[in-house]
């Protein structure tokens, strides 16, 4: 890589107070995957907490203005399913589905849509969420000529968990308000669906894996301590309680998914980069 590109990432990782050494050397094996095998979609996958936003703006950040392709990134939590469309799933199937964030709470829909779009030379229409409402508050268009289109979110690239995992509840969630399983199951065939399977069928996957749930709680706590939402806040114990819904599927995840990613990129109890591995 030239002189030009590893001063860029040096002062952009230095603005966003981005310290790991090891950063430099991800985003550079990322530009080499990118430009060496003419990539169109990238998945990133990671826990709340662990970077995964950050890593797709830096790198859509790079790509743009230190190599002069047009890179976007597309949020899974921009597409959640409006309040409405919830609260009639908390009717008719489960009333966990009420919370935004598991599979069957996304307009997948839509989401394949506007890549298709993008990806075909179009521009793209896309939802605007208020997580403060917990609803959608509009759209907003995404211009014409992409290069490449980024996608992020908690979930992105998992699999259905075999059903002998289902039987028993994993959590204090599960155990309260779902012992005979009917939402945890549901949420699993949501994700078993062509829907889901066919959004995380992207041209390179880059999973951040965190060592342990207990880890990822306490990144979530100190995200929000970092980014203060005033009297929306949560504090540990709503945290935990509101992360119990994401447990099951992040716990599948950090054992299931270094199978599939074609970047696993282990992170330490601090947040740090361990290593990363190309399968």
């Amino acid at each position: 890589m030239d002189s030009a590109l590893d001063a860029w990432i040096e002062e952009r990782l230095l603005a966003d107070g981005i310290k790991d050494e090891k950063y430099p050397d991800l985003l550079l094996r990322l530009v080499r995957q990118i430009e060496q095998q003419g990539l169109k979609t990238i998945g990133i996958a990671g826990s709340q907490g662990s970077g995964k936003s950050t890593l797709a703006r830096c790198l859509a950040d790079l790509l743009t203005q230190a190599r002069g392709l047009r890179a976007e990134v597309l949020s899974l939590d921009d597409f959640y399913q409006p309040r409405a469309a919830r609260e009639e799933m908390a009717k008719q199937r489960h009333p966990l589905f009420l919370v935004r964030g598991v599979p069957g709470t996304h307009d997948v829909v839509w989401m394949r849509e506007v890549i298709s779009r993008l990806l075909q030379g179009h521009s793209a229409d896309v939802p605007v969420f208020d997580k403060g409402r917990d609803d959608r508050v509009g759209s907003r268009t995404l211009p014409a000529g992409v290069d490449l289109v980024i996608l992020e979110g908690w979930c992105f690239g998992a699999r259905p968990e075999p059903e002998e995992r289902l039987a028993l509840p994993i959590n204090a969630l599960e155990a309260e308000q779902d012992d005979a399983g009917v939402w945890r199951r549901t949420v699993n065939l949501n994700l078993a669906g062509q829907g889901y399977q066919a959004l995380f069928d992207v041209d390179f996957l880059v999973f951040l894996q965190a060592p342990e749930f207990e880890s990822i709680h306490r990144w979530r706590v100190e995200q929000e301590q970092r980014f203060n939402q005033g009297p929306q806040a949560m504090d540990p114990d709503q945290i935990d309680a509101f992360m119990q819904h994401y447990q099951r599927i992040t716990q599948w995840m950090i054992e299931d998914l270094p199978s599939t990613a074609n970047l696993v990129v282990a992170l330490n109890r601090d947040h740090g980069i361990d290593d990363a591995k190309l399968r």
